[in-house]
């Protein structure tokens, strides 16, 4: 599938941008005696672990349905991108906040800055072309969903792409803070400048390594379309000769190409068995040509409740 591929693509490109940075910043980082740039490398190969998690989730849900997994593995890039947020906080927040504490306390002597300066201005472009690749991404996503790109960005299924997106505006941010640091250090003579850097560099990483955490542990969970979709949904069904009602709409997101929608349906009391079948099969290809990434839609035949009869929680009327 074609957000399949961008989704690949996007991940590939922050890999390789990543591994040559953190290469770099580790080597300035010891050149200069910066703890802010140190932690730009631990940042760095975090990211660097946490998209080739991103590009093995994606691998591994893209398998089709079989005889132990029926609905597919979609739901399995959710585990492995759950794990990719755990290696931002392990790999990159605890070492930057661990480094900046212990300039702060011990201290440091600040060394030649001047090629950590030329490094830190390489990775901004790098980081920036490896943003703008994610950005297109997420703003093709929201086009095609018909939604805001921050509420997209927000609530997108696609979360390795979300991934790569948070992570690239955070290594933009931290190389600017690393940038501050250096030049702290290098005008008053201490590393004061440069630890607390390293620290600011930390709590950024705690903050996207949660959002990820939560996004993704979401939908492991199981989360519905947006209310908003879930009104779509149901006044497509209802366009649909001889349904009369929409008495129960469950629907969920499997992956960002996977949504299952199951319903229990009023058809038309005088709808012949032939007819049902007909609207059933109607419903299903019409919300597959509206939303391509319905790929189940289940419709049980189930008759109104009476006036005088006790609606059960979980009916929806």
């Amino acid at each position: 599938m074609p957000e399949e591929s961008e989704s690949v693509g996007t991940a590939v490109v922050a890999v390789v941008t990543n591994l040559g940075i953190a290469a770099a910043k580790a080597f300035g980082g010891i050149v200069s005696g910066s703890s802010a740039m140190l932690s730009e490398a631990a940042h760095s190969v975090a990211d660097t672990v946490t998209e080739v998690l991103l590009l093995t989730a994606l691998k591994r849900s893209a398998r089709p349905a079989d005889e132990a997994h029926p609905l597919g593995y979609g739901p399995e890039r959710y585990i492995w991108a759950l794990l990719a947020s755990i290696a931002t906080f392990a790999g990159g927040a605890v070492f930057a906040v661990y480094d900046g504490i212990h300039t702060l306390v011990q201290g440091e002597e600040p060394g030649d800055p001047a090629l950590s300066y030329a490094i830190l201005a390489v990775a901004f472009v790098l980081e920036g072309y490896s943003l703008l690749v994610a950005w297109r991404q997420m703003r093709g996503g929201a086009a095609r969903m018909r939604a805001p790109l921050a509420v997209y960005v927000k609530h997108t299924p696609d979360t390795a792409v979300k991934a790569v997106l948070l992570e690239n505006v955070a290594a933009l941010i931290g190389l600017v803070l690393a940038a501050g640091g250096l030049l702290g250090a290098q005008l008053t003579g201490s590393g004061v400048s440069d630890g607390i850097a390293s620290l600011l560099i930390g709590l950024l990483l705690v903050m996207v390594a949660w959002e990820l955490g939560r996004s993704n542990a979401q939908y492991l969970i199981g989360r519905p379309l947006p209310a908003a979709m879930r009104a779509e949904v149901r006044e497509e069904l209802l366009t649909v000769p001889h349904i009369e009602g929409v008495l129960e709409l469950t629907t969920l997101v499997q992956g960002p190409s996977e949504v299952l929608i199951a319903a229990k349906i009023d058809f038309h009391d005088l709808a012949s068995a032939r007819q049902v079948e007909a609207a059933c099969e109607d419903a299903e290809d019409q919300l597959r040509e509206r939303w391509p990434a319905i790929r189940r839609v289940y419709l049980d035949p189930t008759p109104a409740p009476g006036p005088d009869a006790e609606v059960l929680p979980g009916i929806r009327p």
